[in-house]
C-alpha cells in the first residue's frame, strides 16, 4: 500500500494505493523480511497529512512490523532464515554523533524512521539493518506482537519518563493502542497506583474501566483528585491544557505525540501560569524510541504477560483502518494482516 503524495484526510479517505512493487534486495548488513503483520499507528496520519512528512515519495508506510527472515545480505548473520523478527520506528541511528555517544540514539542527528524515511511494513516484503530488528517472544502470536513494537515501546518509554512511584496516581489522556498497554503495565509494575483515564469516546472510557482504570471521564471532566503524572497520547491541544490543570504540585506531563494538529491551537490561550504551570509542574515530550526501549518492553511484556487487544484487517483495507483511527473509532490496536 503506497502513499504517493500528502493528503487531507478530511477530504480524501483513500490516500494509499495498492500496487505491485519488486521484492527489495537486502544490502550488506541487511535482511529481507517476509511481512506477516504490521500495526497501524496514528503517526501514519501525521505522515499522510504532512505533520511529519516522508522523506520521499512514493513511500510504503508502517513501523510495527512482524515478519520472517527470507534472506540475509552480505555479512548479516544475527538471524537465520525463517526466524521471526520485529521492526520498530527506529530504523537507523549513526552511533557516532553527540546524541548517540551520550546514549540518546532516539535523538540521533541522522535518525531514520521506518515507514517515513525508508519503506516500511504496509507490504509483503521489506528490508531492515539486522541491528535494528528484534526477536519476538514465543508467547505472542504475530497480531499480538505487532502493536508492542510501537504502541507498547513508546508507552514503556513514556511511563518511564513520568518517574511514577508505586502509589502515585497516573493519568492517561487518550486511550488508544498505547494507552491501553500503559494501563496494563501500570497494573503490574505499580499495583498501588490508581489510573485515571480521560477520553472523549464513551466506548473508550468503558474499555478503560474494564481493564482496571480507577476512574474514566471526558477530557474536561474533574477526576476524584489531583494527579501525580499524566501521559498525553492525543493529537490535539485541549487535553494538554486540561491535563496541566489536573496535575498535582511537582507533577509531570509527558506528551507522547510526534506532532500536534492545529485544529484547536487557540485552546492554548486558556493557559494561565498560576493554574497550569506554577508549583514546579513539568512538561516533557517523548521523541522516538531507542532500541533498548523496544527490547526491554518485549521482555517485560512476555514476562507479565501483556497482550494487546487488537483487530485484524487485510492489507488492502489499510485505508479503512487509518480512517477509523482518524475518526477515533478505536478499541485497542489495529493490525494489517498479509495473505
Amino acid at each position: 500500500m503506497v502513499l504517493r503524495n500528502l493528503a487531507d484526510l478530511s477530504k480524501e479517505n483513500e490516500p494509499l494505493e495498492l500496487v505491485n512493487r519488486p521484492v527489495p534486495e537486502p544490502l550488506e548488513g541487511e535482511m529481507l523480511i517476509r511481512v506477516s503483520r504490521c500495526g497501524v499507528c496514528h503517526t501514519e496520519l501525521d505522515e499522510i497529512e504532512g505533520r511529519t512528512p516522508p522523506s520521499e515519495f512514493p513511500i510504503v508506510l508502517g513501523h510495527q512490523v512482524v515478519g520472517y527472515v527470507e534472506k540475509n545480505g552480505e555479512n548479516a548473520k544475527r538471524f537465520k532464515k525463517g526466524e521471526r523478527v520485529g521492526v520498530a520506528w527506529i530504523y537507523y541511528a549513526c552511533g557516532k554523533c553527540k546524541q548517540c555517544r551520550n546514549g540518546n540514539e532516539n535523538l540521533c542527528e541522522k535518525f531514520e524512521a521506518t515507514g517515513r524515511d525508508v519503506h516500511g511494513g504496509y507490504a509483503e516484503y521489506m528490508v531492515v539493518p539486522e541491528g535494528f530488528a528484534y526477536s519476538i517472544p514465543e508467547v505472542f502470536n504475530d497480531s499480538e506482537a505487532a502493536p508492542l513494537l510501537c504502541a507498547g515501546a513508546i508507552g514503556y518509554r513514556s511511563l518511564r519518563l513520568t518517574n511514577l512511584k508505586n502509589g502515585h496516581i497516573l493519568g492517561l489522556t487518550g486511550f488508544g493502542a498505547s494507552g491501553h498497554l500503559v494501563l496494563k503495565m501500570v497494573k503490574h509494575q505499580f499495583p498501588k497506583s490508581p489510573v485515571y483515564v480521560f477520553a472523549r469516546n464513551p466506548d473508550e472510557r468503558k474499555f478503560a474501566k474494564s481493564l482496571g482504570a480507577a476512574w474514566a471521564g471526558d477530557t474536561s471532566d474533574t477526576p476524584p483528585g489531583k494527579i501525580d503524572a499524566i501521559i498525553d497520547t492525543t493529537p490535539v491541544w485541549k487535553p494538554v491544557v486540561e491535563a496541566l490543570k489536573r496535575l498535582d504540585a511537582g507533577g509531570r506531563l509527558v506528551i507522547n505525540a510526534i506532532r500536534k494538529e492545529d485544529v484547536d491551537i487557540d485552546y492554548l490561550q486558556n493557559i494561565d501560569y498560576p493554574g497550569h504551570l506554577w508549583l514546579e509542574k513539568e512538561i516533557k515530550s517523548v521523541a522516538n524510541v531507542e532500541r533498548k526501549d523496544v527490547s526491554e518492553f518485549l521482555e517485560l511484556a512476555a514476562r507479565i504477560p501483556i497482550k494487546p487487544d487488537y483487530e485484524d484487517y487485510p492489507l488492502e483495507k489499510a485505508n479503512e483502518a487509518l480512517m477509523e483511527i482518524k475518526q477515533s473509532k478505536i478499541r485497542g490496536a489495529k493490525v494489517l494482516k498479509m495473505e
